[in-house]
């Protein structure tokens, strides 16, 4: 049997570390946000024989001092651009100058627009706001969730502090993910939109439901054995789960590496976000959630 649970320092001490980090980052960094949070416009196109080099639409887009303007190809034959928010004349301008780039060898290239969308910095405010709002809602049903279906459960855990320990074990997911992009934007240029805040969510549920298990295997074990103390009884709970965790996190991660390797140019961001925060949550609702209960009940006791 794992002693995991007696073991707790050695992972608070790994998490400490990987949160230290994540903090030190937001406050040197912070977030990148895409034009979803900062307004801005994005165009996709597409080429009907053969898309020319990023450096060429960037010297074909030069002359109109597009700010931000970023050229991320998608596909065989597209191109996704993003940059501030613009008229409907330089609109057309980009398409116009996109459209008349020369291919070596190749004739009849026609670029067609597939999809134009322009957000404003005020759109852009409030979708900030209502991502804060949302994750801070989701966790707060989260507590009250594991509240209530622990209800029963008052020795030597209030059934409450199972929802809090629940939520920090969130709360360290988030900040570690939160953590790596803050370090991926400043070193790689990743931004956060949208999508990204689905992910994190994502996450959320499914670090949760891991989380749960465990506990409701405690709770199960409370009713069953009485001759081990809580620490114990919590690593053999534990024990119990953590092959299912691991499995179910496993082919949870084949799917979205699928995704990640072969799937469009605009999601494989938040397949790996997804994949970052899977392995995390799983992560922590093996070693760190349980092991909160844990310290909890023994300061509790001193």
């Amino acid at each position: 049997m794992h002693k995991i649970i007696q073991a707790r320092n050695i992972w608070f001490t790994v998490s400490g570390i990987f949160l230290a980090l994540a903090i030190v980052s937001l406050i040197l960094w912070g977030l990148k946000p895409g034009i979803d949070f900062t307004g801005g416009s994005l165009l996709e196109v597409s080429y009907s024989a053969q898309r020319p080099s990023i450096d060429q639409v960037n010297t074909s887009l030069s002359d109109l001092n597009l700010r931000s303007l970023r050229v991320q190809p998608s596909g065989d034959k597209n191109f996704i651009l993003r940059f501030e928010e613009i008229s409907e004349a330089t609109h057309q301008n980009i398409l116009q100058k996109m459209g008349s780039i020369k291919i070596d060898n190749v004739d009849n290239n026609q670029l067609t627009e597939l999809s134009f969308e322009s957000i404003g910095p005020v759109i852009g405010k409030e979708l900030t706001q209502k991502a804060i709002q949302a994750i801070i809602l989701v966790l707060i049903f989260i507590v009250l969730y594991i509240a209530y279906a622990f209800r029963k459960v008052s020795k030597p855990i209030a059934s409450w502090r199972y929802g809090v320990a629940a939520v920090i074990a969130l709360g360290h997911d988030l900040l570690v993910i939160v953590g790596i992009f803050s370090l991926w934007g400043h070193f790689g240029g990743a931004e956060v939109d949208t999508l990204f805040v689905t992910a994190l969510l994502t996450i959320l549920g499914f670090s949760v439901h891991d989380t749960i298990v465990t506990f409701d295997r405690i709770r199960e074990n409370l009713a069953k054995i009485h001759d081990k103390d809580f620490a114990e009884l919590a690593n053999i709970s534990i024990n119990q789960t953590i092959v299912r965790s691991i499995n179910t996190s496993l082919t949870t991660l084949l799917a979205l590496s699928a995704v990640f390797f072969f799937g469009g140019t605009s999601i494989r961001t938040f397949a790996l976000t997804l994949i970052m925060g899977i392995i995390v949550g799983t992560y922590s609702s093996i070693y760190i959630a349980s092991a909160l209960l844990v310290t909890w009940d023994k300061r509790s006791h001193n």
